[in-house]
């Protein structure tokens, strides 16, 4: 199969699958949240259980490897990736809470940050905006004025 001129395997379509079914649970669980508790609060149950989950699958899948071996080779990727889910978490929460639907709000979102990446993927990464990834920034800017 070939999407977006990238012949595509099985090894490269289950992690697209993966995004996908995560998203979705992901959006329902923050609209679900209970707007009675702190944002914040209910997020440290969140990290302690995905931290929980990230130590038993590195156990699973390390072949008996040491962790603080790991933890030596990060980089400062990773402590803004933290900050980054942090904000990436509470927006979405907050942007419910305000009264966002779930099928508006999503759409919103990833069209502006569709459109953001094309430039953060010029800019540094070298990589090209052929026409028709422009003709592709038009659309989704189209799609957000018709939302």
């Amino acid at each position: 199969m070939k999407i977006g001129g990238v012949n595509m395997s099985l090894g490269m379509l289950w992690p697209i699958g993966l995004v996908v079914a995560g998203n979705i649970g992901y959006h329902i669980c923050c609209k679900e949240t209970p707007e009675g508790i702190n944002a914040f609060a209910s997020l440290t149950l969140t990290y302690a259980v995905a931290a929980a989950a990230c130590f038993v699958i590195y156990l699973l899948t390390s072949h008996g490897g040491n962790i603080l071996n790991e933890y030596a080779g990060v980089n400062w990727a990773v402590f803004v990736l933290g900050i980054v889910i942090v904000a990436l978490e509470v927006g979405c929460i907050f942007m419910y809470r305000a009264g966002w639907n779930v099928n508006t709000g999503n759409i919103v979102c990833n069209i502006m940050i569709a459109v953001c990446l094309l430039f953060v993927g010029l800019l540094l990464y070298g990589e090209a905006i052929t026409i028709t990834k422009a003709v592709g920034i038009l659309v989704c800017i189209s799609g957000l004025i018709i939302v």
